[in-house]
């Protein structure tokens, strides 16, 4: 599509010899939430990770706009204005939230960095609130961490893998609240793996469901859940 930021072709990936991801295609839509949902070990993260280039890309293409970054490293494609979010360790737990940002800022110049910071703060005011380091953060306060430290950079797109893992129903729905607040007010493109299926669905403009390393299913959220076979068969919805 013209508006596609990145575009994933045909992609062969996984670890070394461990074969993960079998001819999957995939697209995300300039400004848009793309929701990647499935059973686990279905290969969802393993998409991420290939989008970012921390996994064997065997054959297939994945373009950013019209340029082709398949297997570039990972510090190249963040270069490029892509940021990724692992689901655990995705913060600097013995540092503070504000060396955590600076930290997160090295690439960018320091005069910029100042004016930067009460963008993150006004995004995240619970940030700005709390003293010591973020080793005393709840999970819910860690993962808004992870997201300013990746919004500071000003990315184009953002890999979320799991953002919700571990989080009480209520922070979990402050986390993706967040995102569609980053969304709309930064215009950035956002591709999520999820395995809260209702939630992730209730957030999505463009959902993949992706089974044993396949592609099963592309398009919006109100069409997957008309699908009753696919949400009984895959998903646990009835």
């Amino acid at each position: 599509m013209a508006d596609s930021v990145i575009s994933v072709n045909n992609l062969n990936a996984g670890y070394a010899k461990s074969h993960v991801l079998y001819g999957v295609n995939f697209e995300a839509l300039k400004g848009k939430i793309t929701v990647i949902i499935g059973p686990n070990g279905s290969g969802k993260s393993t998409l991420l990770k290939s989008i970012f280039g921390l996994c064997s890309v065997y054959s297939g293409d994945i373009l950013y706009n019209t340029q082709n970054i398949t297997s570039l490293s990972p510090h190249t494609i963040s270069r490029k204005k892509i940021a990724y979010l692992p689901q655990i360790n995705n913060v600097f737990a013995n540092l503070t939230i504000k060396e955590n940002l600076l930290m997160a800022s090295f690439t960018i110049p320091t005069k910029e960095i100042s004016s930067r910071l009460p963008e993150i703060f006004e995004t995240f005011p619970v940030l700005e609130k709390i003293q010591g380091k973020a080793e005393i953060l709840s999970g819910g306060q860690r993962q808004m961490l992870a997201m300013g430290m990746a919004l500071i950079r000003r990315p184009k797109v953002i890999l979320f893998d799991e953002p919700t893992a571990s989080l009480s129903p209520k922070l979990a729905d402050e986390v993706l609240s967040k995102l569609v607040q980053i969304k709309e007010k930064y215009g950035i493109t956002i591709i999520m793996v999820e395995q809260n299926v209702k939630r992730a669905l209730h957030i999505a403009d463009y959902v993949y469901l992706l089974a044993n390393g396949k592609n099963v299913f592309s398009g919006k959220p109100d069409t997957l859940l008309q699908h009753k076979e696919l949400g009984k068969l895959y998903l646990g919805i009835n």
